[in-house]
């Protein structure tokens, strides 16, 4: 009498992927920079589109969204800028003329986001969450 034994495989799940490193994309490579943000930032930001992303009605969270897209260009900048700038060791006096006219430069370009997204209907509303998100891989 033969019996034969089947063995049961498990399915293998892929391996979860890294949040913190860049989603590889078919194709060739093309450059890109990115830079890290607080967790907190993340946190909110995240939590800001999910929020916009199942909502009703998208436009209810324009100024949410700004606020998000604001403080992230504002990170970048730090991050960008005055980060190199203070490990350049470039003097007191440069790094504060620097922070100022940095912090014009937000002013104005945070106006603008905000004018920007506050006229934007839901579909481009998705748009820029979906592109938030793809910056973020």
């Amino acid at each position: 009498m033969v019996t034969s034994s089947t063995t049961k495989t498990k399915a293998t799940r892929p391996a979860k992927r890294d949040e913190r490193l860049p989603t590889r994309r078919p194709g060739p490579s093309k450059p890109f920079l990115r830079y890290f943000h607080s967790e907190d930032l993340r946190k909110r930001t995240l939590s800001i589109l999910a929020l916009l992303e199942k909502s009703a009605d998208a436009t209810d969270h324009r100024g949410a969204l700004a606020d998000v897209v604001v403080d992230l260009m504002k990170s970048g900048l730090d991050y960008y800028f005055m980060g190199p700038l203070k490990k350049a060791k470039a003097g007191f006096v440069i790094e504060q003329s620097a922070k100022m006219g940095l912090m014009g430069a937000q002013q104005v370009i945070g106006s603008v986001i905000r004018n920007i997204i506050g006229r934007m209907e839901a579909p481009q509303l998705l748009s820029v969450c979906g592109s938030i998100r793809e910056f973020m891989e």
